[in-house]
């Protein structure tokens, strides 16, 4: 056997000095009316390292907390925080004060950089945070350290990127807390770095420096790992302006700037389509339009294939797995229904990444038959932050349990039914929500639909159909389950059908049951 002589991989920061030796005058990033070439974000990102290392002693392994939205200085703290050796801790922005103090507190975090706009964050943060070494505010506040003067008085400062091991952390990455406080995913070099040249291979291929990515989600999240396989290539990051999303205002990035590709969730891609907008604008040069998060239900997909093209790219994964569970290429969106269409398949494994349905005890189980999503390769991360619990629930036999319920057919397809934990029993069965949220949305009165499993005196629990109209008028609801009859079983039929005007969605667009049961109980719906 040979022993391994070295676990050293390249510090993530290497992309940025690649790319400012490579292509010094290129835009690196644009955002409204400004725009940073890779030569003066390298030189940026330096200032800021060594402000950082100076002023706060910030060495490799320390935690650095960020509330702020999508901005240069985003991507500045990101690359500077790798630079370093440190690690990076973004924060949902739209989380409540004592949520980014529990991030804090939970991530050890030395320092926080905040936009000027969070002061009830920064001031909660530093109350329940009293070893925090400060708090440097971007943009103009009375509660911390100008950014900008930080670098301005380090600009020229040549820091070079630290060396780092492949399981060195380097961004902690909160979960959405579905289950619970949000749990710390230790995301590694080694680990991006392989997730980078597989979002590459299998998400964007041709991806180059002649190349630009729209930025519509946030950074903090899915958006950063997007944002980091960019920049491995090279690619122009366009950063949406911060007035709210606007489909227009997209689009109009999109044909100025030839965007080529662009990561959001479904709830998004269904704005894009459906204004008027879609048709005013050139985007041609769209090649791939990623979602993930949740699924797009099959209307929806069928009216963005037949607006933007075969340009779909759908992706399945958690933040455990750095999202990189599997792919469903443009080639494999079809718009017709019918044989060889796959209708709900989330697609194939990506590349290095092994997928497996199990039972409870762990046994695999064969094609068709219905189990827990596990799964392994490079891209599964070390574990949870100092978690032994969530460690130990979540690794079986070197698998990783994603919670996610599913299939896979003979040519390794994968299909969700659904969370473990929507699912609901109602008279012995159990009923995956899902299926039936995605027969309903077929019907021309309904918008977007959630069912959650309620208390039921009779049946233990049955299905309350949350619905969104699409027209003025509410559909009848005998209406609806007529519709339903004949296409699943009755069991699995909702009860009641509520209807609100919008659906609830998270920082992310993503609409959670949580997230829906939580809305109900505030209006007292429930």
């Amino acid at each position: 056997m040979i022993e391994r002589c070295s676990n050293r991989v390249a510090n993530l920061a290497h992309f940025l000095s690649k790319n400012a030796a490579r292509w010094p005058n290129r835009a690196a990033i644009i955002w409204e009316d400004k725009t940073w070439t890779w030569q003066e974000l390298d030189k940026r990102v330096s200032a800021l390292a060594a402000a950082l290392s100076s002023r706060f002693g910030i060495t490799k392994g320390d935690s650095l907390l960020v509330q702020a939205q999508n901005s240069n200085q985003m991507t500045e703290i990101m690359l500077a925080a790798f630079r370093l050796g440190a690690i990076w801790v973004p924060c949902n922005f739209r989380q409540a004060p004592a949520e980014t103090a529990y991030t804090c507190e939970k991530s050890k975090a030395k320092l926080m950089l905040c936009d000027a706009e969070f002061e009830e964050q920064a001031q909660t943060v530093k109350a329940a945070n009293p070893e925090l070494r400060g708090i440097v505010s971007i943009g103009e506040s009375a509660f911390g350290v100008s950014y900008e003067t930080l670098l301005a008085d380090h600009l020229g400062s040549q820091t070079p990127n630290a060396p780092v091991d492949y399981d060195d952390p380097c961004w902690l990455f909160f979960t959405s807390g579905s289950t619970g406080r949000p749990k710390a995913v230790v995301l590694s070099h080694g680990q991006i770095g392989f997730v980078a040249v597989n979002y590459m291979a299998d998400l964007m291929p041709g991806t180059s420096e002649e190349d630009a990515s729209l930025v519509i989600a946030p950074l903090s999240h899915g958006a950063g790992l997007q944002q980091i396989a960019q920049l491995s290539a090279g690619a122009t990051h366009v950063l949406m302006p911060r007035t709210g999303f606007n489909p227009a205002v997209a689009f109009e990035l999109i044909e100025r700037h030839k965007v080529s590709n662009m990561f959001t969730v479904p709830t998004i891609v269904k704005r894009l389509v459906e204004d008027p907008a879609v048709d005013r604008y050139n985007h041609s040069s769209l090649r791939h339009v990623i979602y993930a998060g949740a699924p797009m239900y099959r209307e929806d997909q069928k009216l963005a294939l037949e607006k933007l093209g075969s340009v779909l790219v759908q992706y399945y994964g958690l933040g455990e797995v750095t999202g990189n569970i599997t792919v469903l290429r443009p080639q494999d969106h079809v718009q017709e229904d019918g044989p060889g269409a796959r209708i709900g398949t989330c697609g194939t494994e990506r590349t290095g990444i092994e997928v497996s349905i199990q039972d409870d005890t762990g046994a695999m189980l064969p094609p068709g038959e219905t189990g827990e999503v596990c799964v392994i390769g490079a891209a599964v991360c070390a574990g949870y932050l100092e978690d032994d619990a969530a460690n130990h629930s979540s690794f079986r036999h070197g698998w990783f349990r994603t919670g996610d319920i599913g299939h896979m057919d003979k040519d390794r397809y994968l299909y969700l039914t659904g969370r473990a934990s929507d699912m609901y029993i109602s008279g012995g069965s159990n009923v995956y929500p899902k299926e039936v949220e995605e027969v309903l949305l077929t019907h021309p009165s309904l918008s977007e639909v959630a069912i959650l499993g309620v208390p039921d005196p009779q049946w233990g629990e049955v299905g309350l159909a949350v619905c969104v109209a699409s027209t003025k008028a509410e559909p009848d609801t005998a209406e609806l389950s007529a519709f339903l009859a004949g296409k699943v079983a009755r069991y699995k039929m909702p009860h009641r059908y509520l209807f609100i005007e919008s659906m609830p969605t998270s920082a992310y667009g993503k609409i959670t049951k949580k997230l829906v049961r939580e809305f109900l109980s505030e209006k007292g719906l429930t």
